[in-house]
């Protein structure tokens, strides 16, 4: 048999025998990578990587933002009134604002209220809510199957998980990733008898090729990252805005 491949403190992460964990390699820190201590223990309140180890700083996001969970933060930005409750127009107006034509932040709410309002109810709601609203302070809820595990069950960040696309699926540099790439990895990620799972995986990852609409084809790791803590959708509404509206194409 073929040896087992080590890696680090005496044990492996792939062995020639399954050829399916040499493929995949996970994310392993390397010298210069110190600064993100402990990548696997999830952060409750940033979003936080190699290059980005303490979470968005710009506009000092992380620490006007501390009182919520990475997960909250994520859907903060449609909820423009800060009362806790996503209504169907606050996602339909912020999808339209990022960009996203009429249609397709019309089927974005259907999509999106019509999965997951439920699950968020508050504690003694049994029918489904009249108008879907989602309401964030329990929208661990609406964790699904078949992600990449970034987010655990209570909406802290993984820094490893994170980092694990990227070391597993993409090419190059690994500071992005393509679509081709992202298919990939929504295979590899994909769990059995999960289409729920499947759908809002696909369903999230168009909607953020959408979004970035990179040039080069390659999404940016920064900007994922960034999507992730939910900073990034006000920096493009913000821009688009200033620009009168038009699709905010160029990332760098």
């Amino acid at each position: 048999m073929a040896p087992a491949r080590t890696e680090r403190d005496g044990f492996d992460v792939s062995i020639e025998e399954v050829p399916v964990t040499v493929q995949r390699r996970p994310f392993i820190p390397r010298r210069g990578d110190e600064m993100l201590k402990d990548p696997g223990t999830p952060r409750a309140n940033i979003a936080a990587s190699v290059e980005e180890p303490n979470g968005t700083q710009k506009g000092d996001w992380a620490r006007r933002n501390k009182h919520q969970t990475v997960l909250q933060q994520h859907l903060s930005y449609f909820d423009p009134d800060s009362d806790g409750i996503i209504w169907p127009l606050d996602t339909f107006t912020g999808f339209h604002a990022l960009g996203y034509g009429i249609l397709l932040s019309l089927l974005s709410v259907l999509v999106i209220h019509l999965n997951f309002s439920y699950p968020t109810l508050p504690p003694g709601h049994y029918l489904p809510d009249p108008f879907f609203r989602i309401y964030i302070a329990r929208i661990h809820k609406d964790k699904h199957g078949s992600d990449s595990g970034t987010y655990d069950t209570e909406g802290r960040f993984v820094p490893q998980k994170f980092e694990d696309i990227f070391a597993k699926y993409a090419g190059g540099d690994k500071k992005g990733i393509t679509m081709g790439e992202v298919w990939t990895y929504m295979k590899g990620q994909r769990l059995y008898g999960d289409p729920i799972g499947w759908g809002a995986a696909g369903f999230e990852w168009i909607a953020t090729w959408i979004l970035l609409w990179p040039e080069d084809g390659r999404m940016k790791k920064d900007d994922i990252r960034r999507i992730y803590d939910g900073s990034l959708f006000f920096e493009i509404a913000a821009r688009r805005k200033k620009q009168g509206g038009q699709r905010m194409i160029n990332r760098s």
